[in-house]
């Protein structure tokens, strides 16, 4: 399973905007974006030009580092939903928002989507009573999300709760209950996507 492993602080002055990939450190004064927010690397005051291909390439890339999928696995959704009935750029992003390790990372049992990503493969998550460690699955509404019931999963994913702050989205509602849960009360639309992103430059880009 392929994976992004270098700094990921780097991204997000790469990308020009927080991408929250480092869970509660990014709302702090220790967030490198917060410190410096121009672009990595040696005298980036004294680059050209932005072109048209660049600003398209920046919005395609944004979204890949903000879910952290890489290339190969983001041209398949692409394709789907290309493919698809309606908007291809709010398809594109609904089929994303419906990965399970998104889906754990908004109902507030991981602090990132890195460590709900982590969490989904090591066996901490469970669909409808079975256990999932495919961070891609794709939930459906009505789907019940929960954390394995077993001190070490309950542990890990408490602590992270316990930092956790931010608001869970209308799509998702977390129960009132001992194990942490949460239920897929409908499918995601446009307007539940976090990342403020153009779509439509990403589909000139890649529909080239």
């Amino acid at each position: 399973m392929a994976r992004y492993t270098g700094p990921v602080c780097r991204l997000c002055r790469r990308d020009g905007m927080k991408l929250f990939l480092k869970g509660t450190r990014c709302d702090t004064a220790k967030c490198a974006f917060e410190r410096r927010d121009t672009p990595p690397g040696q005298q980036p005051a004294r680059r050209g030009k932005v072109t048209d291909y660049a600003v398209h390439l920046r919005e395609k890339q944004k979204v890949k580092h903000y879910y952290g999928v890489l290339e190969r696995q983001f041209r398949r959704y692409f394709n789907r939903a290309e493919s698809s009935k309606g908007n291809t750029g709010d398809t594109l992003m609904v089929l994303l928002e419906r990965r399970l390790d998104n889906v754990v990372h908004r109902l507030g049992f991981g602090l990132s989507r890195a460590q709900a990503r982590q969490w989904v493969c090591h066996g901490h998550v469970t669909v409808n009573g079975r256990r999932v460690d495919i961070p891609s699955y794709e939930v459906r509404a009505g789907d019940v999300v929960r954390i394995k019931n077993r001190a070490k999963s309950l542990d890990a994913v408490r602590a992270s709760q316990s930092e956790n702050h931010r608001e869970v989205p209308d799509f998702l509602a977390v129960t009132e209950s001992l194990i942490p849960e949460g239920i897929v009360g409908r499918l995601p639309g446009p307007e539940d996507v976090s990342v403020p992103v153009q779509t439509q430059l990403i589909v000139e880009l890649c529909s080239r």
